[in-house]
């Protein structure tokens, strides 16, 4: 017996060295537990909070949700009825704290379906890091999503903590010599424009582009800085790099961007730390976590002064990160 067990040991570890290091799952899906903490595995029901990258076979990265600070928030599903290859399969065999790394056919992905130009290669890759569990187990409904609830505003609170260390620290690594407004607004010029400045009403044009104090970036309307960041870029939309127009003031555009053109001269050229209470606040946005600064550098390309005689424009609608318009909240 003790044989035995030893020959299918030995036979399982050469078919994971086959598939470099990878152990086989159903529907061509490989996977690897990169750190195995003790506790248990995940189950239907569990609460639980991971990162994540999803990559192509050339390792070229796809969406991250490390680089924003916003890992996903996920309540595990059945896996009963699911296809073959499914990546949830491999989060029953993770604990809190566990690492892996998912490969998942790209054919088994899109059977039925035509493949997506943009997926080549053989597999799509998934890094995951389990950063908590909340076991549903015999808990009440009350009960499990009063945790859900104290562990959430955990994080709020840490966030918000944070949050100040960040934009001091950025300001210091790039020895930026800020003149900061009584609402908290930081602000850099680095070219002084020449031209009149704006009012409440006017509408003005805009290039800009927006990072987190990372570094990463979020979305630019300058082609240049789109491609530098790895944006991606949607070649169906014609207005993709063109100065953006909002009338400032308006309700729907972050406060941090209604106060900062008001300041800048025609031609002007700045960088902006925008500290939370002036963009998306505890709730955050889309891509934008909570209590999460932001970095602009932007270019006020021109101020339209309103007709008098023409229609009010409507109220501006939030879109979502990397549009066009993505400061609007």
């Amino acid at each position: 017996m003790k044989k035995r067990l030893m020959f299918l040991a030995l036979a399982a570890i050469g078919l994971a060295s086959c598939n470099g290091g990878f152990n086989k799952g159903e529907g061509g899906l490989l996977y690897k537990i990169v750190d195995d903490k003790s506790g248990p595995s995940i189950k239907e029901g569990d609460f639980m909070v991971f990162n994540y990258t999803v990559k192509n076979d050339a390792d070229s990265v796809m969406q991250s949700t490390f680089d924003k600070g916003q890992p996903q928030p996920l309540s595990m599903p059945s896996l009963k009825g699911q296809p073959k290859g499914n990546i949830m399969s491999v989060f029953t065999l993770l604990s809190e704290g566990d690492s892996a790394i998912i490969k998942v056919n790209i054919d088994t992905m899109t059977k039925g379906h035509p493949r997506p130009k943009e997926l080549k290669g053989k597999y799509i890759v998934y890094v995951i890091k389990m950063e908590k569990v909340i076991a549903k187990g015999n808990l009440s409904d009350e009960v499990f999503q009063g945790r859900i609830k104290a562990y959430q505003e955990s994080l709020g609170e840490a966030a918000k903590a944070k949050e100040p260390i960040a934009i001091k620290k950025y300001i210091a690594d790039n020895n930026l010599k800020v003149t900061t407004t009584p609402s908290g607004l930081n602000y850099v010029i680095t070219k002084q424009g020449s031209g009149p400045v704006a009012a409440v009403g006017d509408t003005v044009s805009v290039n800009y582009t927006g990072t987190f104090v990372n570094g990463k970036g979020f979305d630019s309307n300058v082609k240049a800085e789109a491609v530098r960041l790895k944006l991606p870029i949607d070649p169906m939309n014609p207005n993709r790099f063109k100065p953006i127009h909002f009338p400032l003031g308006v309700q729907g555009m972050i406060q941090g961007w209604n106060e900062a053109f008001l300041l800048f001269n025609k031609g002007t050229k700045a960088k902006m730390i925008i500290p939370s209470s002036l963009a998306y606040g505890p709730q955050g946005y889309q891509g934008v976590g909570p209590y999460t600064p932001l970095v602009f550098d932007v270019e006020l390309v021109d101020i339209i002064h309103p007709n008098p005689n023409a229609a009010k424009p409507a109220q501006l609608q939030p879109p979502v990160v990397q549009s066009q318009q993505p400061v609007k909240k």
